[in-house]
């Protein structure tokens, strides 16, 4: 099975966390090929289980991040710490994954959100057989929302990246 979505649904999600929740407006980018965050960005994830499994992957660059943190938070952005950061992007892929989830197949239930700074630079391409992905743009930095299927074979290198981080 692919996923059951497409980009719109994932737009749509996104800027309505960012928008109502954040006051932030985040332009989606329209990319042919792959999108690129370097190393220090911050990465949360949230897996579904059900009759569909997946998982919902958020990755922030650095200062896009930490002003996220510190609009949700409503304090100047100097206060802000990486525990802070870790915290909000934790919150941002659950409320995201929590407008997407009514858009997949029921039964489906979320696991609590995990987030990390990614030690790695990453990138992406816009859309494979088992995923949809979706990059922003803000001034602070770029945004991508990603919506992958979890295969049986990729169970156990997603529990590997989950203890290792």
């Amino acid at each position: 099975m692919q996923v059951p979505l497409d980009e719109q649904c994932v737009i749509k999600a996104s800027q309505q966390f960012w928008e109502q929740m954040l006051s932030m407006t985040l332009e989606p980018i329209f990319f042919p090929e792959r999108f690129c965050l370097p190393a220090g960005h911050v990465h949360a994830n949230v897996d579904l289980f059900g009759t569909w499994s997946g998982r919902i992957e958020v990755r922030l660059a650095e200062r896009l991040a930490y002003e996220a943190t510190a609009a949700m938070m409503m304090q100047a952005i100097d206060t802000i710490n990486e525990a802070d950061a870790l915290d909000a992007a934790r919150e941002i892929a659950n409320m995201i994954a929590g407008v997407i989830k009514p858009s997949l197949p029921r039964p489906c239930n979320m696991t609590i959100p995990r987030s990390r700074v990614a030690g790695d630079a990453f990138c992406s391409a816009a859309r494979t057989e088992d995923s949809v992905v979706v990059a922003f743009r803000h001034q602070a930095g770029d945004l991508m929302v990603r919506v992958w299927e979890l295969t049986p074979g990729s169970y156990a290198e997603t529990a590997h990246q989950n203890k290792e981080h």
